[in-house]
């Protein structure tokens, strides 16, 4: 049988992919805990489904893992930008953490994920590649902010003070 792209090989599997993986198939295990929840932005959900195929796919180039971090980052940045204002990434990260949006883990997770996403975005990581479980763990953490950063806000609560009634039984009105 000719190949129909005689320049270009076919891939094959990278050597480190042995590590996590003994076939393709078995990526899927590393990756099925990567679901984008139904209600999902349309462009939340096109960004995390193309990071979570990148690390499958770095069974053939273990790179991908790198790419699929600085994808999901660059979904976030958007999203946290619309809340917060145009703002340099780590200042971003921090307002979430300020305001609850994510806890400590979660941001120290995203600040790696924004050092991947520079030094990929400048040239400056070229051999070095996260480990497929890291990767799901960083994109794991964009989507969950994604999620939140897309529900709407909850309404506000009016609060309003005891009537005479509640008064009478010793009602007592709490901040």
């Amino acid at each position: 049988m000719n190949d129909p792209i005689p320049h270009l090989p076919w891939p094959t599997p990278d050597p480190r992919a042995r590590h996590w993986a003994s076939t393709y198939a078995d990526m899927h295990t590393i990756v099925e805990d990567l679901v984008i929840p139904g209600g999902a932005p349309p462009a939340a959900v096109s960004v995390m489904t193309t990071a979570r195929e990148l690390i499958r796919h770095s069974y053939y180039r273990h790179e991908f893992t790198n790419v699929a971090v600085a994808v999901s980052i660059i979904s976030l940045e958007a999203a946290l930008v619309d809340r917060y204002g145009k703002k340099a990434l780590v200042r971003l990260i921090d307002e979430a953490a300020a305001e609850g949006l994510i806890d400590e883990e979660q941001r120290d997770l995203l600040h790696t994920g924004r050092e991947i996403r520079n030094r990929f975005a400048h040239g400056k990581t070229t051999g070095a590649a996260l480990t497929p479980p890291m990767a799901v763990g960083m994109v794991q953490t964009s989507l969950r902010i994604l999620m939140v950063l897309s529900d709407p806000p909850a309404p506000a609560v009016e609060h309003t003070p005891p009537g005479p009634a509640a008064a009478a039984l010793g009602v007592v009105d709490s901040p």
